[in-house]
């Protein structure tokens, strides 16, 4: 198994250790199946994620994560994905639902990578009983996130 993960803050602080981050992505990626994959977290501001969102999702405005999965995954292929986390609006997010800052940002973190992984939900209120999002909780708990 290959599987390289690279964690950086572009101007941003966060109460994660890098490595911690790390683990958390790579444990997603082989409780999914992935053999092979290259992936980048990176944890950046209000700012830039709300460029990235308008550039790539025509959307207005910050928002916590957003992912580009880069290879199909299939047998034989390298996954290879970014994940883009903004802590500012995680921990905005965290306040308002009653979690933990540490918490949402390794829910963010799994989230993510399930994007980058082909996993998707319903916008608004039905994405708490879908499909990804059951599994997201499910992998938070197995690896000692939630």
């Amino acid at each position: 198994m290959s599987v390289a993960v690279d964690v950086a803050t572009e101007g941003v602080r966060i109460p994660l250790a890098r490595a911690r981050v790390a683990a958390l992505a790579e444990g997603v990626l082989r409780r999914e199946g992935v053999r092979d994959a290259l992936l980048s977290i990176a944890f950046v501001t209000d700012r830039r994620i709300a460029a990235l969102n308008r550039a790539h999702l025509g959307h207005a405005g910050p928002t916590d994560v957003i992912s580009f999965g880069f290879a199909p995954v299939d047998s034989g292929r390298v996954v290879v994905g970014d994940v883009y986390i903004a802590p500012g609006v995680a921990r905005r997010n965290a306040h308002e639902h009653g979690n933990g800052v540490r918490q949402e940002l390794s829910r963010l973190v799994v989230h993510g990578v399930l994007h980058v992984l082909g996993h998707d939900h319903p916008e608004g209120e039905p994405r708490y009983a879908s499909p990804m999002w059951r599994r997201q909780e499910q992998l938070l708990r197995s690896l000692g996130a939630a």
